[in-house]
């Protein structure tokens, strides 16, 4: 009898599951990604016998579940129950679509209440963020040698639709990107049928179409432009449905001969977290770098935002020679920060009624003077160890052990850490994909032998000096 009840109570409790802890696996195993855009969208509805039964929002996340995570999805199941062999998954319909008399589709939505499908689909729709700004064109972007290329192969672009397809600009932040996009979008918008819009909103829409059940939409308008700009494509590193879709959009408009033109704050083979095929696909066309401006742009950057200043304004603004060069070879970072600085004495000017001479500038600007300081890049760091260390990079980043190749891994690691404000993980990316416990591990390593090896100190302190020094130089 006790034999019979404890059996009894067994049963029940393997027919039992805490879906949260279940969820808590998911999220471990694929990763934050993939767990929030899809797995999230499972709820437990039933447990029967031998199966579950799940639902999902859409046909569609249901078909990208049991295609590409089934088989690990039911073994982390099982892990919780061991009876679980199959799921079922059950369509969590909030709407239901019905045909008028005219054959016109509504949807009818849980208040009862009759929405025109198209109306709800556009209301919210992808044109209220085809952003082109008529005061970003190329009549008014200042060209330099640093960034000449990109202008005239963006010109070009507007001339000779797919002549460099895609076409990939690439920089660091404030540096004309966005407003060379903008000046080809404004170019072509009278023509063709341009799309003009951020790697981040196109996620956005993305995730919207998903949940709403209108991939087919979002696929249509996507794929029926004549010109798609999208600006930052780095910030689809490490989501990959995201990028499942934008490769097949990406293919689809190449095929049939749309203009695509793409900017990113680094090049193709450094999108650590995109797709191998998305990268090829990138090299492909043009990539073109817009280099920091040097002098004689950053003078002409200045003297025409100035002369942009007084014509808005209708009175001339006289800001002296001496004040404008004083700009001009202390903010060397960007454009952005050039024009920054610009208005940060503008507007000194308006409020005092007067223009500050070079003292009352440094003053004004004194929180920029120094906004090089940290712009070191572990791309920097590894290279100046590796010269230090007499290695090559590839030895560096390559998965040996031996000892001549651990200690310069470990110090550039250890540099990466003290000169950047990195995560771990991000450092371990930037060192072949190490786990961030090898990055703890060379840090406190490091730290430890800095005090037991006073040459090793030494050494580190000065490679230290080198590439603040030289990062510093070179901006």
């Amino acid at each position: 009898m006790k034999n019979s009840l404890n059996q009894n109570l067994n049963q029940k409790k393997d027919e039992t599951l805490n879906w949260d802890l279940v969820q808590e696996d998911f999220k471990t195993k694929f990763g934050n990604d993939v767990f929030e855009s899809w797995l999230k969208k499972m709820n437990l509805l039933e447990i029967n016998l031998d199966n579950l039964l799940i639902s999902v929002p859409t046909r569609f996340i249901r078909d990208w579940i049991t295609s590409r995570y089934l088989d690990n999805v039911i073994q982390i199941i099982k892990s919780h129950n061991k009876n679980i062999n199959r799921i079922e998954f059950k369509i969590n319909t909030v709407s239901k679509i019905t045909l008028d008399e005219n054959n016109t589709s509504n949807v009818i939505n849980n208040t009862g209440n009759v929405i025109d499908a198209n109306l709800a689909f556009t209301k919210d729709s992808f044109g209220q963020y085809n952003r082109i700004d008529p005061n970003k064109n190329f009549d008014n972007f200042v060209v330099g040698s640093s960034n000449n290329l990109a202008y005239e192969a963006s010109k070009k672009v507007t001339e000779s639709i797919s002549n460099y397809n895609p076409l990939y600009l690439y920089s660091g932040v404030g540096m004309g990107k966005t407003h060379l996009l903008n000046s080809i979008g404004f170019s072509l918008k009278k023509d063709k049928k341009v799309m003009f819009i951020s790697a981040e909103r196109f996620m956005y829409h993305f995730v919207k179409s998903i949940k709403s059940n209108e991939m087919i939409k979002f696929k249509d308008y996507f794929r029926n432009t004549d010109v798609l700009l999208i600006d930052d494509i780095q910030f689809m590193n490490g989501k990959e449905a995201l990028q499942e879709e934008f490769f097949h959009t990406f293919s689809t408009l190449l095929d049939k001969g749309s203009q695509i033109v793409l900017t990113a704050d680094r090049p193709p083979n450094k999108l650590s977290r995109i797709q191998e095929r998305i990268r090829s696909r990138f090299s492909g066309g043009l990539v073109v770098d817009i280099q920091n401006p040097d002098l004689n742009l950053r003078a002409e950057i200045v003297k025409k935002k100035i002369s942009d200043l007084s014509i808005l304004n209708s009175n001339k603004i006289d800001i002296s020679e001496d004040v404008q060069n004083f700009i001009c070879l202390e903010i060397k970072s960007s454009v952005r920060e050039l024009v920054g600085a610009l208005n940060r004495i503008v507007s000194f000017s308006r409020i005092y009624n007067r223009v500050p001479n070079l003292s009352e500038t440094r003053i004004i600007l004194k929180d920029l003077l120094n906004i090089n300081e940290n712009k070191v890049t572990i791309d920097d760091i590894q290279t100046m160890v590796c010269q230090s260390f007499k290695i090559s990079k590839n030895e560096m980043l390559s998965s040996r052990r031996s000892r001549y190749l651990v200690r310069p891994r470990q110090t550039a690691i250890y540099l990466a850490k003290m000169l950047t404000s990195k995560s771990l993980p991000e450092i371990g990316r930037c060192f072949s994909n190490r786990d961030h416990t090898t990055v703890i591990h060379s840090v406190k390593t490091i730290e430890k032998l800095r005090k037991q090896d006073n040459e090793l100190n030494i050494k580190i302190d000065n490679l230290k000096n080198k590439i603040l020094y030289k990062n510093g130089d070179e901006i």
